[in-house]
């Protein structure tokens, strides 16, 4: 008996969907063998976009005080890094199954080799973080956005290695080295709040891969140990953490501002944006008055723009995203797929959690952005970086890529079927 191919089956379930009933019709189309590509795509498209609406909106007085009078410079330089980054999505979603496990050791050696550059002469010092690099004037590279991808790629590798089972403690010793590495690296920058979000990016690997649950425990429970040691020996970061714990603030004649300015003036902007916010480009708080509007701090501003609404609307973004990247990490076949792109789950849904818990006060400020949508040219093509490889590993779903080339096929007789004289 004849089947059709995957591609007609996946075009007949799309047209019987539309007379099915709505719940039936979304269940089928969510078993289209397209859908993981088409959700993670559309949803990191909306994010950079809506990102970069609101990097011009945050960023607009910020850069025309600093900028000659010139209010487009940063969003400038973030549609630069986006269409970059948009170029490096492309082209990893483009790479097959073959590649990755060659380019993992190289890819991570080479991030590893970047964040130690920053602890040279090369490297550059910001908010007491040494975490840049000078590339050319005022252009920087972050390079523990980089480890992130590359560590990511690398944990697949090693916990999807076919002799895990075999040797299941040789190789979490391994995965340890190289967590120990990247995050010693950038905890020689004091960057505390990068190296949490490469930890929890760690445990995301660890979770899914075939090593002892007995190792995932004891992971997660020494990294717990290693960040509040890092707390307590810091002054700053237990002032941090008290005030938020205490919601006291530090009003004395050395610190008229307190401790909480920033986020007391973050939670100052959601309040005043209600439920529909006072319009895209009215923020008051950009005005000086909230440091890093257009960073770490740009969810404020759009709860104080667009509301609540605007503010719900960027969530549900993110849970449309966390969907789509844990529907191809259970649908692969692959352990490496399976084991990065939880990593990937875990770095920018995490990312994304936790610096929306900053802003609303449920955690101390630990200077994380926003994935996709805060300022910040290394993180963003870093983020499309990680899209890409996700990208690249739903495209090997039964009938992914058939799909998908039937798609571009349909669209493609379409625009030319409305050019004049393209129909013959």
């Amino acid at each position: 008996m004849d089947e059709k191919p995957t591609a007609v089956r996946e075009e007949s379930a799309g047209g019987a969907s539309a007379r099915l009933g709505p719940v039936a019709g979304l269940r089928r189309v969510l078993e289209l063998p397209a859908t993981s590509y088409v959700v993670v795509f559309a949803s990191v498209v909306a994010l950079t976009g809506f990102g970069l609406i609101m990097v011009l909106s945050a960023s607009s007085i910020t850069a025309y005080d600093g900028g000659a009078g010139n209010s487009f410079g940063i969003f400038a330089r973030q549609a630069m890094f986006a269409v970059l980054g948009i170029v490096a999505l492309l082209v990893l979603s483009r790479l097959g199954s073959r590649w990755w496990r060659p380019l993992a050791w190289g890819a991570f050696a080479l991030a590893l080799l970047l964040q130690a550059l920053t602890l040279t002469p090369l490297g550059v010092e910001v908010n007491g973080s040494r975490s840049w690099i000078a590339i050319v004037g005022s252009v920087r590279l972050q390079p523990a956005e980089l480890v992130k991808v590359a560590l990511a790629v690398w944990l697949g590798a090693v916990l999807g290695h076919r002799d895990v089972r075999q040797h299941p403690w040789r190789t979490w010793a391994i995965a340890v080295a190289g967590l120990l590495a990247a995050t010693g690296l950038i905890m020689a920058g004091r960057d505390l709040g990068t190296a949490i979000i490469v930890f929890l990016l760690f445990m995301g690997a660890l979770l899914v891969s075939d090593l002892p649950i007995l190792a995932s425990l004891g992971t997660a429970v020494a990294g717990a140990a290693g960040v509040g040691l890092f707390v307590v020996t810091s002054a700053n970061r237990l002032q941090r953490v008290v005030a938020s714990l205490t919601g006291h603030e530090d009003a004395s004649a050395d610190d008229l501002l307190g401790t909480h300015w920033q986020s007391s003036h973050g939670e100052y902007a959601l309040a005043s944006g209600g439920f529909f916010g006072v319009g895209l480009g009215a923020s008051r708080e950009k005005w000086s008055w909230l440091p890093e509007a257009h960073n770490d701090f740009i969810f404020a501003i759009i709860g104080e723009e667009l509301g609540l609404a605007g503010t719900l609307l960027v969530i549900a973004l993110f849970v449309l995203l966390g969907w789509g990247l844990l529907r191809v990490a259970l649908r692969a076949e692959d352990p490496l797929m399976r084991i990065t792109t939880m990593a990937v789950f875990m770095w920018i849904i995490g990312q994304a959690a936790v610096n929306i818990a900053v802003v609303v006060k449920l955690l101390p400020v630990i200077g994380v952005p926003l994935p996709y949508v805060s300022y910040g040219g290394s993180a963003l093509v870093a983020n499309l970086m990680a899209a890409g490889v996700v990208l690249a590993f739903a495209r090997q779903e039964p009938g992914a890529r058939e799909a998908l080339r039937r798609r571009r096929r349909r669209r493609s007789l379409s625009v030319l079927a409305r050019t004049p004289g393209g129909r013959s």
